[in-house]
């Protein structure tokens, strides 16, 4: 199952189960209100039975066990006949005996009542209990049910983008290949209209890439790489298209645990946006220092560096749908990044988790 397929599930089964287990909780906790104020009203009323019993001279002898009373003189101001309390293990009710203040105290254990509290505690917990698996079983076959549609869509997608990319692939290479034999050519060496053809040509090459490393499973399997001999080969390459471009890149080296073609897209696509971006012969400078990755630039900075991973958002210096693949590959490699600009220009900063031992996906 995908990133994005777990995440259709896992949001419909929490968001049924919580539903009813809420539902189920919260009848528990009423059904046990109710009952356990019947249990109360059962007490109050036995021992209204038993001061019944005291003053019409009846046998006690059936109340014997949880029953006690003794005669009391009680000056209450305002006497409710209805007065039931607990005081710790016992109930107690006071029943007037005469005029003049003098009262039946009688006391009734708590102990039968306890224990049948406990037993509907018991009952309530197994029946939530039950319920709860019963609607958890539910719940994932509702949630693997829904999301059937989902993976059918996505399954018939990812088929139509990836004949769309490997039809495109053969246009491409041989657009390069043309290119190539056309800028070797002295009458198109300096060619304004050549080197736009190479940016549009570059351009598209990016796009399908992108899609390419997205699209393919294996791309998010990790190793051991040195990142300043992937970085290397993408100064190389851009060095070609910008030549107005000063790249300032010092050697160090930064060894993780990585895919070198996601990570390579990633560098690739910061890196253009710094040189698309840039100033008139600016600079591109990019550095290590401990785990991370900073790639530095002479633009004019971004203004909303916060939105600039958003697939919506546009710039009028970064573009949103090539920094989002950006921001999606490097949540799959466990990568952190952060953006500092300003007027004088905008970092990128890649922190890598040394750690990570475990292979990613999408």
């Amino acid at each position: 199952m995908k990133k994005h397929e777990k995440r259709a599930f896992y949001k419909f089964f929490f968001i049924y189960f919580f539903s009813v287990a809420s539902l189920i909780f919260v009848a528990g906790f009423l059904y046990f209100t109710q009952m356990k104020n019947q249990y109360l009203n059962a007490e109050a009323y036995s021992v209204i039975s038993y001061a019944r019993a005291i003053k019409m001279g009846n046998s006690l002898e059936p109340y014997k066990d949880e029953y006690n009373y003794s005669v009391e003189q009680k000056d209450f101001k305002n006497f409710n006949i209805k007065n039931f309390t607990r005081d710790r293990d016992k109930f107690i009710k006071y029943v007037p005996k005469s005029r003049g203040g003098v009262y039946f105290k009688i006391s009734k254990s708590t102990k039968s009542f306890d224990k049948k509290v406990k037993a509907l505690q018991y009952k309530i917990h197994l029946a939530q209990l039950l319920l709860l698996l019963l609607f958890g079983f539910i719940s994932y076959v509702l949630a693997k049910n829904a999301i059937k549609p989902l993976k059918q869509s996505i399954s018939t997608l990812d088929k139509f983008i990836k004949d769309l990319i490997h039809d495109l692939n053969t246009p491409i290479t041989a657009i390069k290949l043309n290119m190539k034999l056309l800028q070797k050519d002295s009458q198109f060496a300096n060619s304004k209209a050549l080197w736009r053809v190479n940016k549009g040509v570059h351009s598209i090459s990016e796009l399908y890439e992108n899609l390419t490393i997205l699209l393919q499973e294996e791309t998010f399997q990790v190793d051991k790489v040195d990142i300043f001999n992937i970085v290397d080969e993408v100064v190389a390459m851009h060095k070609t298209l910008y030549p107005n471009i000063d790249f300032m890149l010092e050697n160090f080296t930064l060894i993780v645990k990585t895919n070198p073609q996601a990570l390579k897209q990633i560098l690739q696509n910061i890196i253009s946006n710094a040189c698309k971006y840039n100033r008139k012969d600016g600079f591109v400078k990019i550095y290590a220092k401990e785990d991370s990755l900073y790639i530095q630039d002479s633009g004019k900075g971004i203004e909303n560096p916060e939105k600039i991973f958003e697939r919506s958002f546009s710039g009028e210096n970064s573009s949103g749908i090539g920094l989002d693949i950006v921001k999606r590959l490097a949540s799959a490699l466990n990568i952190k990044i952060d953006v500092k600009s300003s007027s004088a220009g905008t970092i990128f900063i890649l922190k890598f988790d040394l750690d990570l031992d475990l292979g990613c996906r999408i």
